[in-house]
């Protein structure tokens, strides 16, 4: 018969070995970046996930490779390039077709050139007047990330002593914000802008005394980052498309770019 304080310790040690899924937005709901598209057919997409029933224009993505936070996903979160993750969201929602400006464009470029070299077979359907324009750009950002934050130390304390505190000690917060901007290829105007963020929970400390204290328990692994910004994206995508399904174009008096109405003298 197991002694009480191993029937206590149960239930904790499968804690121990877990997180919570990122929660993302007021509503506080999981989501995970997952499935494929193809077309305007999604697979497995995020129930979450915004949709639309027809496409407002063509897309291109952009990440600024010199901002902090580029250098902060592959250094210390060794995860790469939010474009493939916003690429796969974007065209699982329907709400936007998605063009290749990135490496691959390397790639078409090459392949036209060896058109134009005669290097290619006449029949290969490569040419000029063939590539569809980008309408819109989308540029993401990561605004805030924050890690093992709002510990909850004594939450449990007094209940059932020692074994408590440790888990209200080791109950920790990781958090992630970040934004979109949407820019019109045609006229450079920011048509939206739109955050969003994310967190999950996790019990660090007390995996850590699981670890140790019993050879057989699982380790405690923390949630990927990765995971978390992914869902942060998302909430800040979903954001987005319920602003521009209401979309209105800003006016001002005399025409757009025309001199403005904040006179100096």
């Amino acid at each position: 018969m197991p002694r009480p304080s191993l029937l206590l310790l149960l239930p904790l040690a499968l804690l121990s070995a877990c997180s919570t899924p990122p929660n993302i937005g007021a509503a506080g709901a999981k989501t995970v970046a997952t499935g494929a598209a193809a077309g305007a057919t999604s697979i497995g997409a995020s129930s979450q996930l915004e949709h639309c029933d027809r496409s407002l224009g063509t897309l291109a993505i952009v990440e600024e490779s010199n901002q902090p936070w580029v250098h902060q996903l592959t250094a210390q979160y060794r995860t790469q390039s939010t474009v493939p993750l916003l690429r796969m969201i974007i065209q699982q929602s329907n709400c936007f077709a998605v063009v290749e400006r990135g490496q691959a464009m390397r790639q078409m470029q090459g392949e036209r050139q060896l058109m134009a070299s005669g290097e290619l077979r006449k029949t290969s359907n490569i040419g000029k007047g063939q590539m569809v324009a980008a309408d819109y750009t989308l540029t993401p950002s990561i605004t805030f990330t924050q890690g093992g934050a709002s510990g909850v130390s004594g939450l449990l304390g007094g209940r059932i002593g020692a074994v408590a505190s440790l888990v209200g000690g080791s109950l920790k917060s990781n958090e992630a914000s970040t934004m979109l901007l949407l820019t019109d290829n045609r006229s450079g105007l920011q048509l939206s802008a739109a955050e969003g963020s994310a967190r999950n929970w996790d019990m660090g400390a007390m995996g850590a005394f699981f670890r140790h204290g019993f050879g057989g328990a699982n380790g405690f692994s923390n949630t990927p980052e990765g995971k978390l910004l992914a869902a942060s994206f998302m909430d800040s995508y979903n954001q987005m498309v319920k602003a521009v399904r209401a979309y209105k174009p800003q006016s001002v008096d005399g025409g757009l770019g025309n001199g403005g109405l904040l006179r100096t003298n």
